[in-house]
């Protein structure tokens, strides 16, 4: 089963017997169990004493001198002080232990020092007598510095002096100051120092070393008391010598220089003892002048890695000194003069430590025993033996034999148990050890509880316990309840204790075990039970962690266990193997539920090893995952500006934490002062390894500087700015950058460039001189102008012709480097010559390939942009009437000959012109080339309707396609029965072979189903795409002459005319005559409510709507009455005219002067046609309409004269998606539009005619729109 934790109780399981004593006993503890059984005689062994030093601090009320012993019978205590018996009963000062103890206690009444000496406890009963190490009881007395009288020291300038401190002894650890009366500390260096003993040093005398108040203080801690040496006086004299210094400076005093010699220590070596553990520290000050320096090597060897050289060289400290540490070490003292050394031999001893401690023991009777007692130190440790406190010789036994480090009782008895003593001493120290012998016979005693019942983990290792007490050592037998013989096999282990250990159990292994223990004064037995349960596992553990600061962090837990603990289970986490505390107030974050640990809000004390624990009553499973706390890096720190040059600046910095995310880049962001105060400008990137980088700086600037650090997570916090760093003015480092040079008019050249940033000008005043000359001109003089903008315009140059030109700046300060060269060239003009040779090939019926002769550069007059196809639709070959259609433009760019003009329509009569372009823009068009596109596949029927839908039967009736792309041959009818199923009825096909027909009876139709129509037009080509319709016949006849639908009218050649406050709206009637009704629709356009006509009937040819808003766009639609989703069959959106011309027209137009005003507009109107008539026929002779289409694209050709010859006034306009006849016929004020009448948007396409884009005009409506549905409420 799967457990996610829940707390509950460990059970523990086994017996702890406990031994307790002091460092100095070994003791032998009879087990509670066994003395409740009987009662068995206990040697005396101390259970506590006081340490080996007791120092009577005089602030502490009382002094315990403890011991504390156990045995049976009770032991009896009694003590010796320096070697003498010593009763505390008899002494009334000494208080008596409230414990029964042998402890005593030294009240602080102010006379303690009688109590001073070495104490000795000793607890005996009749077996025999235990004793405690020495106790040295201290009484320290307050330390002071003799009163004495001390004469001025007086020193010539340069040589050395030593001030003897030599304090008073005391409690260790001693503090040595030297201050001044005024408790200032003298300062000290590699000349002036304070030594290892005290005393005051100086290496070379100076004169303002004179002082009469140097005072050596002496600190006891321990004892809190600090004392003073009585004051001394220094003085130094001048040397009186003079010597030539530098000039100008005058005379100075020389002080005599001299070879190093050392003050500490005396001689040439020394010979240094300490113990083991102890700090070793070496000490060499040494005179001479200048101050000499100290060096410390080991001699024959390098220094220990824990040396540490401290007092500036003088002192070599190495701490816990050890073994190998020993040898020779030497200090050299050396300067200019000469050098000093000296040798220090050190020898780490120790004090005595047991090797093998005396082991208390039971032994059955007739034995032999053996006591050992080993000890190491250095000098080696001297061994002596007591037995009950008393010296060997004075209790002799014939059966004991004494060795160095053992005693030998042969065949012992009871007689013999005692407590034996084995003392270990050498120079550094003594350690005492107490055994208990106890010679006796004891039948076994088992001390484990019987019938106890174990539970172990399949798998894992389970240990049965088998306590046992007996004399002679009992033999331990385990057995199962269905064997009688013991448990064997590598999984079973018996243990010196008695415990049976099972490693690897099995569920075999479950059942009643026997514990059987025998020696030869009895047996004893205890049974257990071992229950085997399924072990605790972690199947879904806790992953590691990688999180942003701040979010929340999320650990899952998820266990199997046994089901028998399902109450037992216990769970809880650890962070960095400590227990989280739920109910703490400082684990406040953590929430633990169904076994998910959730961290709120993680802070980078979150971060860290966590780990589940699972437990059970027998085992515990464990998982830990890793919580990584990740942020921006942190604001680096301590900026620092160096190397200042004026151009550059090196900037170093101190990396913020990281925050377990590397850092990548450091961002440098920089401050000018004087132009953007506060306004921070990145400055450069380094990676995230540099902690300095080198900035190049701006003249005439006031910088700071900041660096944030980035990482994965993001950019973090900049650093405080640096200090700021105001650089000198200079001239400017560089030039203007992205020149350009353009020519908007044939005879000018246009220099633009980017100008420098303030910050880049470097010092004020700053210009820019413009140079210039023609390419190609040798060494002609370069043309100079200087400028403040940044801009220049040349003018009166020849038509694109290359120019050299360069910019400089300057300031005040000077010129910037030479600039660099760059070519461009003067104004362009318009080509000249169109391409020649124009010829188009027919590919299919929608794409044609044009070709031409390429126009000469020299007819360029610029920079060839390419080649523009302009083309128009004269007529469809079943019209005989041509008609100026709308124009296309496809552009093709770069130098080529030949280009695909796709998206033509079939069966029909184009023009087509081709004409060079370049920056300027088009030059004059080709001649007109005309050509025929194939017959092709006609386009969709626009209306198709069901009427005169009966019970088996269903009249069609359409309109001819708007496109037929060739001569019809017919329709192609096709329909099928679609009732509301997946399942649809084959498609019958029925060829009408009249092209002129419009109608179509469908018999022999099933009733009450629903059927779906297809209508296509066909050429010779192929059928056109589909129209559908569907409808559902009747359940009963129709009567004759009714339908369900109305007649839906043809309705030709929709046009407006539009006026301030009305518009009329006309229409010519179709060659269907049937009266039907119509009504006419109109919308605001800013309103958006739609408003109805009355019903008209299709025999009127137009409707008047009258009450509109003067300079209002309309949407204006023609509605059927019985068409059920009231879609318009035309659709069209009108503007009226402004206010302002309705105005002119209704009051002024019949004023004499405005009469006046307007012949002359006419006279100048014309005198202006008959000069652009003139102009235009300078190019060739060519009528006004060919002229017109030799340069359609009158915007780009700028703004000259031309722009006056064309103008349109037609306020009537066909609607949009109006019908036109089938017979082609157009009225006579929709035909022979200019070419300049049509918009030249332009699409291109590539070198190989590709398309790369749309060409575009004025689209050809179909003569029906299908438009969505719309409600219309009048």
């Amino acid at each position: 089963m799967r457990w996610s934790g829940r707390p509950g109780v460990a059970l523990f399981l086994g017996v702890v017997l406990s031994f307790s004593g002091t460092p100095g006993s070994s003791s032998l503890d009879i087990p509670l169990e066994v003395l409740s059984h009987m009662n068995i005689e206990q040697l005396p062994t101390i259970t506590a004493q006081s340490p080996n030093t007791m120092i009577a601090f005089p602030f502490d009320e009382s002094y315990s001198m403890r011991c504390a012993a156990k045995g049976n019978p009770e032991p009896e205590f009694r003590w010796t002080k320096n070697g003498q018996e010593f009763d505390p009963d008899q002494d009334p000062r000494l208080l008596p232990p409230e414990d029964g103890s042998g402890t005593f206690i030294i009240p602080n009444n102010g006379n303690l020092s009688e109590f001073q000496g070495i104490y000795r406890c000793y607890a005996s009963n009749k077996l025999g007598t235990a004793i405690s190490e020495e106790i040295e009881f201290v009484v320290p007395h307050v330390p002071k510095f003799p009163k004495e009288k001390i004469d001025p020291i007086e020193v010539e300038e340069g040589q050395p002096v030593t001030l003897k401190c030599n304090p008073p002894k005391g409690i260790p650890p001693l503090q040595i100051y030297w201050m001044t009366i005024g408790l200032q500390h003298i300062e000290q260096d590699e000349r002036v120092s304070i030594g290892l003993n005290g005393n005051l040093y100086f290496a070379n005398a100076l004169e303002r070393d004179s002082r009469r108040d140097y005072c050596c203080f002496a600190s006891f801690s321990r004892i809190r008391t600090i004392v003073q040496k009585t004051a001394m006086s220094l003085v130094v004299r001048n040397t009186g010598l003079k010597t030539d210094s530098a000039p100008g400076s005058g005379f100075a005093n020389s002080i005599l220089k001299s070879k190093p010699s050392l003050l500490s220590p005396p001689g040439v070596q020394t010979y240094t003892h300490l113990v083991k553990g102890q700090a070793l520290m070496l000490e060499c000050i040494a005179a001479g002048y200048p101050t000499p320096k100290v060096e410390w090597i080991r001699v024959g060897q390098g220094l220990p890695d824990r040396a540490i050289v401290e007092n500036h060289g003088k002192v070599l400290h190495i701490p816990n000194v050890q073994q190998e540490d020993e040898g020779q070490y030497k200090c050299k003292a050396k300067n200019g003069h000469g050098e000093a050394s000296h040798f220090f031999h050190v020898t780490v001893e120790e004090p005595p430590q047991w090797t093998t401690r005396p082991e208390s023991q039971i032994s059955m009777i007739g034995s032999d025993v053996l006591i050992k007692c080993v000890a190491t130190g250095n000098p080696k440790p001297t061994i002596s033996w007591r037995v009950n406190g008393l010296a060997l010789n004075e209790v002799p036994a014939a059966n004991r034999k004494v060795f160095d480090n053992k005693i030998i009782l042969e065949r012992a008895n009871s007689s013999d148990s005692a407590v034996y003593q084995c003392e270990a001493s050498n120079k550094h120290g003594t350690i005492l050890a107490n055994a208990n012998i106890m010679i006796m016979n004891l039948p076994p005693v088992i001390v484990t509880e019987d019938s106890l019942q174990y539970s172990a983990v399949q798998g894992k290792t389970i240990v049965l316990h088998c306590k046992t007490f007996s004399s002679p050592p009992s033999v331990i037998t385990w057995s199962k309840e269905d064997s009688a013989d013991s448990v064997t096999g590598p999984r079973f282990f018996l243990h010196d204790n008695g415990s049976l250990e099972i490693s690897a159990v099995e569920e075999g292994d479950m059942g009643e075990y026997s514990c059987i223990a025998k020696n030869r004064e009895g047996s004893r037995a205890i049974t257990a039970f071992l229950d085997i349960k399924e072990p605790t596992k972690i199947v879904d553990p806790p992953m590691d962690l990688r999180i942003l600061v701040g979010t929340t962090a999320q650990f899952v837990c998820q266990a199997e266990f046994d089901r028998s603990f399902n109450h037992e289970m216990e769970t809880y986490w650890l962070k960095d193997s400590v227990v989280i505390a739920l109910n703490d107030t400082e684990n406040m974050g953590y929430l633990v539920d169904d076994g998910i640990l959730q961290i709120a809000n993680v802070s980078y004390s979150d971060q860290g090893r966590y780990s589940c624990v699972v437990r059970s009553p027998v085992d515990q499973d464990i998982a830990s995952a890793h919580l990584i706390v990740t942020d921006v890096p942190d604001a680096p720190e301590d900026l620092m500006l160096s190397e200042l040059s004026g151009k550059s600046v090196k900037l170093k910095w101190i990396p913020g934490d990281d925050h377990n995310s590397s850092t990548t880049a450091f961002v440098i962001e920089f401050e000018e002062s004087q132009r953007e105060p506060g306004i921070w400008r990145e400055a450069q990137r380094v990676p995230g390894s540099h902690t300095s980088a080198l900035l190049k700086l701006h003249g005439h600037a006031d910088y700071r500087f900041r660096v944030s650090g980035v990482n994965e997570v993001g950019q973090g916090r900049p650093s405080e700015p640096s200090e700021s760093y105001k650089t000198p003015a200079r001239a400017p480092d560089k030039n203007p950058e992205n020149i350009k040079i353009e020519g908007h008019l044939p005879h000018e050249m246009d220099i633009n460039w980017e100008p420098l940033a303030p910050i880049e000008h470097n010092g004020p005043g700053l210009e820019y001189k413009v140079s210039y000359r023609q390419q190609g001109t040798g060494d002609e003089d370069w043309q100079e102008h200087v400028v403040k903008r940044h801009s220049f315009i040349v003018k009166g140059t020849p038509t694109f012709v290359p120019y050299e030109i360069k910019i400089q700046a300057r300031n005040h300060k000077g010129w910037a480097p030479e600039p660099r060269v760059i070519v461009g060239y003067s104004g362009e003009d318009f080509p000249s010559a169109a391409p020649d040779d124009v010829a188009v090939e027919v590919v299919n019926n929608t794409l044609v390939k044009v070709s031409w002769a390429r126009v000469h550069k020299d007819k360029l007059h610029g920079r060839l942009g390419g080649y523009r196809v302009n083309w128009w639709r004269l007529r469809s070959l079943l019209a005989s009437k041509k008609s100026h259609g709308e124009k296309h433009a496809l552009t093709f760019p770069g130098d080529r000959s030949h280009a695909l003009v796709p998206g033509l329509r079939p069966f029909s009569e184009y023009s087509l012109i081709v004409m060079a372009f370049n920056g300027r823009g088009n030059g004059p068009g080709s001649h007109p080339v005309t050509f025929r596109t194939p017959e092709g596949v006609p386009d969709q029927i626009s209306v198709l309707r069901t009427m005169d839908i009966k019970k088996h039967s269903v009249s069609l009736s359409w309109s001819p396609p708007v496109e037929p792309n060739g001569v019809l041959t017919g329709y192609l009818l096709q329909y099928q029965l679609i009732n509301d199923t997946e399942e649809v009825g084959p498609l019958v096909s029925v060829n009408v072979s009249d092209p002129d027909a419009s109608k179509w009876l469908l018999p022999d139709l099933e009733a009450m189903s629903k059927y779906k129509f297809y209508l296509r037009a066909c050429t010779r080509l192929g059928c056109g795409p589909a129209t559908s319709e569907e409808c559902a016949t009747t359940p009963e006849a129709t009567p004759t002459g009714t339908s369900s639908r109305n007649f839906i009218p043809a309705i030709m050649n929709v046009s407006s005319s539009v006026s301030n406050n009305f518009a009329n709206i006309s229409w010519i009637p179709g060659g269907e005559r049937q009266d039907s009704e119509l009504y006419v629709a109109y919308m605001n356009n800013r309103e958006g409510n739609w408003k109805i006509s009355e019903a008209l009937n299709t025999s009127k040819t137009f409707h008047v709507i009258k009450g509109l808003e003067p300079g209002t766009e309309y949407t204006v639609r023609l509605m059927t009455k019985n068409w059920v989703d009231n879609s318009s069959i035309f659709e069209d959106v009108i503007k009226t005219r402004g206010e302002g011309l309705a105005s002119i027209h209704g009051g002024i137009s019949t004023q004499g002067w405005f009469i006046g005003l307007m012949c002359a507009v006419a006279l100048l109107t014309l005198i202006l046609l008959i000069a652009c008539f003139v102009n235009r026929n300078k190019g060739g002779k060519y009528s006004v309409k060919e002229k017109e289409d030799l340069h359609p694209d009158v915007e780009s050709q700028g703004m000259n004269d031309d722009t006056f010859c064309e103008y349109s006034d037609n306020d009537e306009k066909p609607l949009k998606g109006s019908l036109h006849s089938t017979s082609g016929d157009m009225k006579p004020a929709d035909s022979g539009d200019s070419l300049v009448d049509y918009g030249e948007e332009e699409a291109q396409f590539n070198e190989d005619g590709s398309f790369i884009g749309e060409y575009t005009g004025r689209k050809e409506k179909p003569s029906t729109e299908n438009k969505a549905n719309t409600q219309i409420t009048a």
